[in-house]
């Protein structure tokens, strides 16, 4: 039996790794879960699991759920903050963590359970994005597995399985495009925060959708799959294709194309990643070839959607770029949602951080928290009145 810690269990891919825990009582055991300040939905997640920590990072919430223990005889450990999800990213009995919580806060948690030997079911693309030297070298150094829960990486993960690293021609990372797809800039000036929340194919979170729609996200998986699969950004290419049924797909120098075909449906990605390197039954609708009307595919558009752009060059330039990419990239987007800015200025902000701060090449992980603060500062305080 694998025994899983969830960082993030009431967000979206957590709600989905519970899903799939659900259905295969039989092979895990959910040890540790954490949430950010929903007490309701962790409190539901405690009494149907039973794990044996809990942790909260809002101290009212915290503060809330602890009392509401107080009485009860449960062996439930009860924890709080950063301290609280680095406890349950690294429990002696822990044997995989899915790491799912949104942004730099899954940053330290991650590392300290690839430090303790855990395998990592990695759904936070920050952790790489920001940190990719220290985490894949720490990997490597722990003898860890870095299993991707993206169904893009994912897809490319099953799709290199069996093949050699110098066979590979390049990687292709599919995007749907988001609701705003084929808009010109002129088309995108009024959009609102209810039209970018509006995902054709996906359920995602609101960040992960917003930057969906700037296509951030999918420049963002651009950097994670340099980290992960150890190829150069010249040899990862994005193409958008709307229907997202091909998740990814792998080229190889004779011309031949792998491509990981599956329902838009996370939980079959997560379960992969919970079960490799085994496969486990079918937890989700398999794909009905017989109604499949068409898979369409076309160039992305990074004129009208900077963010893809701008993702690449952060990339290619290195060392702390892409940390400063992803930190004004968070708060441009969290004032977006406060209606502060409008749906361009996320990418203009970007662009702006990446001139104002300078890039570090050699860094350590105070480096990348500096970062953090400074650059988030800075948008916080000049576009965020």
């Amino acid at each position: 039996m694998k025994k899983i810690s969830i960082l993030g269990a009431t967000g979206s891919i957590g709600t989905q790794t519970l899903d799939v825990l659900r259905k295969d009582r039989e092979n895990f055991q959910l040890i540790g879960v954490s949430a950010n300040s929903n007490f309701e939905r962790l409190l539901k997640i405690v009494k149907e699991f039973r794990p044996s920590y809990a942790v909260l990072t809002e101290r009212e919430a915290y503060l809330k759920f602890r009392e509401y223990f107080k009485n009860e005889n449960v062996s439930l450990k009860i924890l709080f903050g950063k301290e609280g999800l680095n406890t349950i990213a690294s429990l002696p009995q822990v044997d995989m963590v899915v790491t799912s919580i949104v942004g730099m806060s899954g940053l330290i948690p991650t590392i300290k359970g690839i430090e303790s030997g855990k395998d990592i079911a990695l759904a936070n693309k920050e952790t790489l994005v920001v940190g990719g030297k220290l985490v894949t070298e720490l990997a490597k150094k722990n003898n860890v597995n870095l299993i991707p829960v993206d169904s893009e990486h994912s897809a490319i993960f099953q799709c290199l399985q069996g093949n050699k690293h110098s066979d590979v021609g390049k990687l292709i990372i599919t995007a749907s495009g988001g609701p705003f797809r084929g808009r010109g800039r002129e088309e995108l000036l009024n959009v609102t925060v209810q039209q970018a929340l509006r995902h054709p194919n996906w359920c995602m979170g609101k960040k992960t959708t917003v930057d969906s729609a700037t296509l951030m996200n999918k420049g963002l998986e651009v950097i994670e799959a340099h980290w992960l699969f150890d190829f150069p950004y010249e040899k990862i290419k994005v193409v958008i294709h709307p229907e997202s049924i091909v998740h990814s797909m792998v080229e190889y120098r004779d011309g031949s194309v792998i491509a990981q075909l599956a329902s838009t449906d996370m939980r079959l990605p997560i379960q992969y990643a919970l079960n490799y390197p085994k496969r486990g039954n079918a937890a989700v609708d398999k794909l009905d070839f017989y109604n499949l009307k068409k898979l369409t595919f076309e160039k992305p558009d990074i004129d009208t959607f900077r963010s893809l752009k701008l993702a690449y060059e952060a990339g290619k330039i290195g060392g702390t770029m892409p940390a400063i990419l992803n930190c004004a990239d968070e708060e441009a987007v969290k004032l977006f949602l406060l209606n502060k800015i409008k749906f361009l200025d996320i990418s203009c902000i970007v662009e702006e951080c990446m001139n104002k701060f300078s890039s570090k090449d050699d860094f350590e992980l105070k480096d990348l928290l500096y970062i953090e603060i400074k650059v988030k500062e800075y948008v916080k305080t000049k576009f965020g009145k």
